[in-house]
């Protein structure tokens, strides 16, 4: 939403996330966040591992949000085998309406806030999504986004050119694609691609396969790559996304 962005006072609290409009990036400052992002590496023995959860809340994906709302403690359960997990929760939603909570390390919490929000109808902005986790990952460090959602309504090259300073930072972004829209999908594998990260469709109520797919997020987000490679020993979910990472 329009407007100065309001910090969060404790997890279960959201704000709205960043405006769009927000003037290109300079060459200058695509360096400066990318040598302040390395300084900060999440990467870094020790740290928390950081994970932007994002979804898309207008008013045809009400079951697929009662569905992720059930399926984000075992993102936490996958990560508590490897080390720990904060999340954020960031979603759009109604006329110009994106929030995102405070990092958020307890599934319970977690759960609690998306109980209280309901969809509504309204256009795409992952734009707005993208720049949030720019402005997060050169402020505290993110490990991965991950997106859940099923149309793109916007401008793609403005997209693709978030995406590829999300790719500068080294954060690889997941897009989790619901059903078999051809528009949303190019503009996906490209963000994707773009990113170091992944495209992956599941079908629509397939609790299982998004399962999967979460699993596989948070296990990258709280292990890396080595344990992304372990799970993808056992589950297709995981296979699916190394199979694609740089």
């Amino acid at each position: 939403m329009a407007g100065k962005t309001i910090k969060p006072t404790s997890g279960s609290d959201v704000r709205p996330a960043d405006a769009p409009g927000v003037p290109a990036s300079s060459a200058n400052d695509i360096a400066a966040f990318v040598a302040k992002a390395r300084a900060m590496s999440p990467h870094r023995a020790g740290a928390r591992g950081r994970l932007v959860f994002a979804l898309d809340a207008t008013m045809s994906r009400q079951p697929t949000w009662d569905m992720a709302c059930t399926l984000q403690a075992d993102m936490f359960r996958e990560a508590g085998s490897l080390g720990s997990l904060d999340i954020r929760l960031v979603y759009y939603r109604g006329f110009n309406e994106c929030r995102a909570s405070g990092w958020i390390s307890d599934s319970a919490q977690l759960a609690r806030l998306m109980g209280k929000i309901d969809c509504q109808g309204g256009n795409t902005q992952i734009g707005k999504v993208l720049s949030e986790t720019r402005r997060e990952a050169v402020a505290a460090g993110v490990r991965a986004l991950v997106f859940v959602g099923d149309a793109m309504e916007e401008n793609a090259d403005a997209l693709c050119a978030s995406a590829g300073e999300l790719g500068l930072l080294k954060v690889p972004v997941f897009m989790f694609q619901e059903g078999a829209d051809a528009t949303a999908e190019q503009t996906f594998r490209e963000i994707a691609r773009l990113t170091g990260g992944a495209w992956c469709r599941f079908d629509p109520g397939a609790a299982a396969q998004l399962r999967e797919l979460l699993r596989a997020a948070a296990a990258y987000a709280a292990g890396g790559r080595e344990a992304l490679l372990q799970l993808a020993k056992t589950t297709s979910g995981a296979a699916r996304l190394i199979g694609q990472m740089k």
